[in-house]
């Protein structure tokens, strides 16, 4: 890493990174870190080794290449960089801090995520702690440059953590990152970590706590996955159907085929106004009102209802005598 990241900030400051309650004595955020070795020559893969080294290995050995700074000298390269725009001191106050990223990085291996790509993101969060890192506080820091590091891995976890996004708008992303803590911080309380009061402690709905807690508690699949080891069928050709099946398909065809021939038929029994209630008002998409009915024909509102039942009562007995499955059709 040579240069500095000089992109807009991709997130805003975390609310609880306080510097000012950092001790410079304190870890950072749970972070223990040893005293400083002395620096060490370049590390170079054994080619004759039994057990190739890996790229993180490789990684890990670089880092310890550079050593850890005093409060003293983090003090001085950051003022290098903030008044002179030195970006060789900003460079030297992240390469020392590296570390950081890597410790907070393990916290995340049970997710299943590469370890070399949390350990980039969170080094990218040491490249916004710098801009943001304020050294009137009193700070360390590597106790301030935790915060950043550990919101951006949280940020790559958010956005790969499931094929379908989960964690879209802020409250979900609150949840994301804070559901499973303060289960936890109330269970040690002595509560039972009901939705209700989960909702209540994160300030958002319950439906959005039950939906992120079933999300985070299921795995996604493929379906292109095989059943067995020795089986070539998949998931996809196992799953249920939800279409229905072809011969209900055509039953259904052919009774709705049914219906609209002995709607036909019944419509030539009626008298012009029955016809005319049956079309304009039983059938029609935009059914006339009774008002608007009984105008046209000099009746009351009432005589209109009591036609319209009269003739939904003939037409529900006639298509019973030929359709026997009528009521099927109704459902």
């Amino acid at each position: 890493m040579s240069t500095l990241d000089e992109t807009e900030p991709l997130l805003d400051e975390p609310e609880d990174a306080d510097p000012s309650q950092a001790d410079s004595n304190e870890t950072a955020a749970g972070i223990e870190l040893s005293p400083a070795p002395e620096q060490e020559p370049r590390a170079r893969p054994d080619t004759t080794a039994v057990v190739p080294v890996t790229a993180l290995q490789q990684y890990l050995a670089e880092i310890r290449r550079y050593p850890y700074l005093s409060k003293e000298e983090e003090l001085q390269l950051f003022q290098e960089y903030q008044t002179q725009g030195n970006r060789e001191a900003a460079v030297k106050l992240i390469m020392a801090n590296l570390r950081v990223s890597v410790s907070i990085a393990a916290e995340y291996l049970h997710t299943g995520a590469d370890h070399m790509d949390l350990i980039q993101e969170g080094n990218v969060g040491l490249m916004q702690a710098i801009k943001k890192f304020d050294p009137a506080k009193n700070v360390r820091f590597y106790a301030y440059a935790a915060w950043w590091s550990r919101a951006y891995i949280l940020r790559y976890l958010l956005h790969t953590f499931r094929l379908v996004k989960v964690g879209t708008t802020q409250d979900q992303r609150k949840l994301f990152y804070n559901l499973k803590k303060e289960k936890a911080k109330l269970e040690r309380e002595g509560f039972a970590p009901d939705t209700k009061l989960l909702a209540d402690r994160l300030n958002v709905r319950e439906r959005d706590v039950v939906e992120m807690d079933q999300r985070l508690g299921n795995w996604e699949l493929s379906l292109d996955q095989p059943i067995g080891e020795d089986q070539g069928n998949t998931l996809l050709d196992v799953l249920p159907s939800h279409q229905e099946p072809a011969d209900e398909q055509l039953a259904d065809h052919q009774l709705k085929t049914l219906f609209r021939a002995k709607l036909a038929e019944f419509t030539k029994t009626l008298e012009e106004r029955d016809e005319d209630i049956l079309r304009n008002r039983i059938l029609s998409d935009q059914p006339l009102t009774l008002d608007d009915l009984g105008h046209k024909y000099g009746i009351t509102k009432e005589r209109t209802r009591q036609l319209e039942a009269r003739i939904i009562k003939r037409l529900r007995d006639y298509l019973k005598k030929d359709i026997k499955d009528f009521d099927r059709l109704r459902a």
